[in-house]
């Protein structure tokens, strides 16, 4: 009889053990994994890429200008405040280049059996922009929380600077050049023929007649 009084008492108290083992596991258990995961999350990416434009590239990079610069740029804010400033170390860079693709069939000519001569467009800038990995800020004063928009705006003002600059420097004329070193020889050896490298001629528009 006691041993049946003891069984009564225990029954109860082991119903409750595995009740309280159950709700931790199925419940307890995902918040404690949440809290101290101990593998990584599962991730999961979708990808939709597009396919947006496709660009024909013809345009043979000839030149390369590195330019390194100090630019400091002020901005009024008020008449009653002192201006916005900021100093910046910028690295940049402008490509020369000519652009095959405007090339046409007049601009190729064969002259008897051992001559080619080329009407090569006219050399421009591809491409200049500032090398953020060799820029840095300087100095900032006054900017009156507006930093990040300044330090933007200096820099737009110094990638326009560094297409001036190349400009300056030469950058169409030293894509001249190094067009006739690296071309001249390429299609002589393609052709067999001695080449010679001439701009284009422009030719200007006839002048409007003036209304009487």
């Amino acid at each position: 009889m006691r041993l049946l009084y003891i069984l009564r008492k225990l029954v109860p108290w082991l119903l409750v053990l595995i009740l309280a083992g159950l709700a931790w596991r199925f419940l307890l258990a995902p918040v404690r994994n949440f809290l101290n995961p101990e593998k990584e999350p599962a991730v999961e990416v979708t990808h939709n890429t597009i396919l947006t434009k496709i660009e024909e590239m013809g345009k043979l990079e000839l030149v390369r200008f590195n330019f390194k610069d100090v630019v400091e740029y002020k901005k009024e804010v008020s008449k009653f405040l002192p201006d916005s400033k900021v100093a910046l170390i910028v690295g940049g860079e402008a490509v020369g280049c000519i652009d095959l693709q405007k090339l046409q069939a007049t601009d190729v000519q064969f002259i008897g059996d051992s001559v080619l001569h080329v009407s090569l467009p006219a050399p421009e800038i591809c491409y200049y922009r500032i090398d953020h990995t060799q820029s840095k800020v300087f100095s900032k004063e006054n900017t009156y929380f507006r930093d990040a928009d300044l330090v933007d705006e200096g820099y737009k003002y110094a990638e326009e600077n560094v297409k001036q600059a190349a400009l300056n420097s030469g950058i169409l004329q030293q894509t001249s050049v190094n067009a006739e070193k690296i071309l001249k020889p390429m299609l002589e050896n393609m052709t067999g023929r001695k080449v010679y490298l001439m701009p284009r001629q422009i030719i200007a528009p006839p002048p409007v007649p003036k209304k009487r």
